[in-house]
C-alpha cells in the first residue's frame, strides 16, 4: 500500500475516532505525530494502530500516524535524506541499525545504504528486542550451522528491513561466508519468504522472534506458527557468541548474544544461540522536546492496557521502555518522561545505546 494512502487512512482514523472521543474542540488540540514504520502486515503496524486508537479514547493531547514503509533500514535513510520529516516525525529503529548505518556507502553495506547515516538519533522509548535476521529456519535438518547454506536457497527480508534483510546477509557473508555470488539469496516481504520455505522454493528462510530485557517472557510472531502448522519438523541455524563477537567489532555494533533454552521456539530440542538487537522509537534532536514528553508519558499510561490489546506489547514493561536509554542517547523530552514517571532509575539496569566513531 502507498505510504500516501496509509497516511490517508490514518489522518481519516484520527478525524472519525477524535470526534468520538470528544469532538471538534478535542480535535483542535490533538497534536498528530506521523511514525515511519515497516511493510504492510508487519507486527508494529497493527500493534501502533491499535495504539493510535487508544491514545485517541483517551484524549491524549499526542497521536501517532502509523506510516507504511519498507522497513527499518528505508526508515533511517529517510529521515536522514528528507530534513523537513526531522521535526514532525518519528521512527521505528534499532540500536544496531544506527550503529552499522555509521558504514552505509563501504562493503556490503553499500548495498543497503548507498551513503552513510551518522545521525546520532535520540531514543524516545524501546518496544521490543528481536532476534530475527540473526539465525535461521529450515525443514532440512542435515543443515547444521549458517555456513552448510553455502550453494543453497535462502529466503530474507527486504532491504529496506534491518532484521530480516540486512543483518541476516551481513551475518551469512561476514560470520559463515555465504554471500550472493555463492549462494542463492533472495529478498521478499515476510510472508513471501515464509511462504517459499512452505513450499520448498527455499532450503532456509529468516524468521522472527521477539523478547524484552529479562529474558524470561518471549514473543513467538505469526510467521512461526505459520511453519508450525505445516507439521514438518523444524531445525534452526542459530549463531555463536563468537561470530556475534566479530560482527560487533567489524561494525562497531552491540548485537547481544542470548542462548534460548530449548523450547522456546516450536520444535527447538536444543539450547540455540542468537543475536538479539533492541528496538525503538527514535526521533532527531530537533524534534520536539514537549511533543516527546508528551508521547511518552501517554505511552507509559496505556502500555499495560495495550498488553491486553496485541500481542506484540505482551512483552512490554517499564524495563523495555526504558533499557538502552542514557543521558547521551535519549532525547530531552524522553527523559524528562521517565524521571516524572520514577523510571529513570530503571536504565541502569542495561548497558547504555553507544554512538560508533565518526570514520
Amino acid at each position: 500500500m502507498p505510504r500516501l494512502k496509509m497516511k490517508t487512512l490514518a489522518l481519516a482514523a484520527v478525524t472519525s475516532l477524535t470526534a468520538i472521543a470528544g469532538g471538534d474542540r478535542a480535535a483542535q488540540a490533538v497534536e498528530a505525530i506521523p511514525v515511519l514504520l515497516c511493510p504492510f502486515g508487519c507486527g508494529p503496524m497493527a500493534g501502533d494502530t491499535i495504539l493510535m486508537n487508544q491514545l485517541i479514547q483517551a484524549q491524549s493531547e499526542v497521536m501517532i500516524l502509523p506510516q507504511e514503509t519498507p522497513g527499518y533500514n528505508y526508515n533511517i535513510r529517510e529521515m536522514a535524506l528528507n530534513e523537513s520529516k526531522r521535526k514532525t516525525s518519528i521512527f521505528a529503529t534499532e540500536d544496531t541499525l544506527i550503529q552499522v548505518a555509521y558504514q552505509g556507502g563501504q562493503g556490503s553495506m553499500a548495498e543497503f545504504l548507498p551513503e552513510p547515516v551518522q545521525i546520532p538519533w535520540k531514543l524516545l522509548y524501546g518496544e521490543a528486542w528481536w532476534g530475527q535476521g540473526k539465525f535461521l529456519a529450515t525443514f532440512d535438518c542435515s543443515l547444521k550451522t549458517m555456513a552448510d547454506l553455502k550453494g543453497k536457497r535462502i529466503s530474507l527480508g527486504l532491504r529496506g528491513q534491518s532484521d530480516w534483510g540486512v543483518f541476516s546477509r551481513l551475518f551469512l557473508e561476514y560470520g559463515y561466508g555465504v554471500t550472493p555470488e555463492n549462494t542463492d539469496i533472495r529478498h521478499m516481504t515476510p510472508g513471501q519468504l515464509t511462504q517459499q520455505l512452505i513450499d520448498g522454493a527455499t532450503d532456509a528462510a529468516v524468521t522472527p522472534i521477539g523478547a524484552e530485557p529479562t529474558l524470561t517472557n518471549f514473543l513467538i510472531p505469526g510467521p512461526v506458527r505459520q511453519l508450525e502448522a505445516t507439521g514438518k519438523k523444524i531445525c534452526y541455524l542459530g549463531v555463536t557468541k563468537e561470530i556475534v563477537d566479530k560482527l560487533n567489532e567489524q561494525f562497531d555494533a552491540t548485537w547481544i548474544h542470548v542462548t534460548l533454552p530449548p523450547n522456546t521456539l516450536p520444535h527447538q530440542d536444543e539450547p540455540l544461540g542468537v543475536g538479539f538487537n533492541r528496538a525503538y522509537k527514535a526521533a532527531h534532536e530537533d524534534f520536539s522536546e514537549e511533543t516527546a514528553y508528551k508521547l511518552v508519558k501517554a505511552v507509559a499510561e496505556i502500555g499495560p492496557k495495550m498488553k491486553e490489546l496485541h500481542a506484540l506489547w505482551n512483552i512490554w514493561n517499564p524495563e523495555l521502555m526504558t533499557c538502552g536509554l542514557s543521558e547521551e542517547n535519549a532525547h530531552p523530552g524522553a527523559i524528562r518522561a521517565f524521571k516524572e514517571l520514577g523510571w529513570w532509575e530503571l536504565t541502569e539496569k542495561c548497558d547504555p545505546m553507544t554512538y560508533p566513531e565518526v570514520k
